[in-house]
């Protein structure tokens, strides 16, 4: 019997430590900031179709708590090792990473201000950053270190739970935030489809190792 013992946290992908880090540090520093401060950072579906563009970019530093906070570090340490790894662990890997994470979680924003354009509440946090990850990673699970089916079983199961998960989020508001701003769940699930589908591009700009299979 062979003796396999759990990967150690600081063993994991350094992009994936620094997707985690890119939570957790601005929580840390933002602890005292003032609720204007939250909101210039935030994104307000109505001001971002008046020009304020940057929110859909800044929410992702933005957490309301330390529940919401550890919650999306934890998420994207455990689905963004599979992703880092699949996109190389060399510095043009890990910028691919980044940009990677920062369009899930961008596409997740543009997308909740189109369902609620008129919305004034402050959206923040990266769970759809996150969440795109989270889609990505299922496309990798059974394909050793290769992008699998985009409608994988892997892709449709995660999906599923997924979705129930969001529709729970649904019904208890904004809890996981503290009141500090609104749970978009619909975010959750744009980042998801955006992790699953854009992984395929991203995996061609990483190299052959991580093609897409046909």
């Amino acid at each position: 019997m062979t003796d396999q013992r759990p990967e150690p946290i600081f063993n994991a992908p350094w992009p994936a430590l620094l997707a985690a880090a890119a939570v957790i540090v601005p929580h840390i520093l933002l602890l005292r900031a003032d609720e204007a401060t939250i909101e210039s950072l935030a994104l307000i579906p109505h001001d971002f179709w008046e020009g304020r563009w940057t929110g859909a970019i800044t929410m992702m530093f933005v957490h309301g708590g330390w529940l919401h906070a550890i919650m999306n570090a934890a998420f994207a340490l455990a689905f963004g090792a599979p992703v880092a790894r699949l996109l190389g662990l060399n510095g043009r890997g890990g910028g691919i990473f980044c940009l990677f994470y920062l369009a899930c979680g961008a596409l997740s924003g543009v997308g909740y201000a189109l369902i609620h354009p008129d919305a004034t509440n402050a959206v923040i946090g990266a769970s759809g950053a996150v969440s795109g990850l989270m889609g990505a990673a299922a496309r990798t699970m059974d394909y050793e270190g290769r992008v699998g089916p985009i409608l994988g079983p892997r892709v449709i199961s995660l999906g599923l739970g997924w979705l129930v998960v969001n529709l729970v989020m649904a019904v208890t508001g904004s809890l996981l935030t503290m009141g500090t701003g609104a749970v978009a769940w619909e975010a959750h699930l744009i980042g998801f489809a955006a992790g699953v589908v854009l992984i395929g591009p991203f995996a061609r700009w990483a190299g052959p190792r991580a093609q897409p299979e046909a």
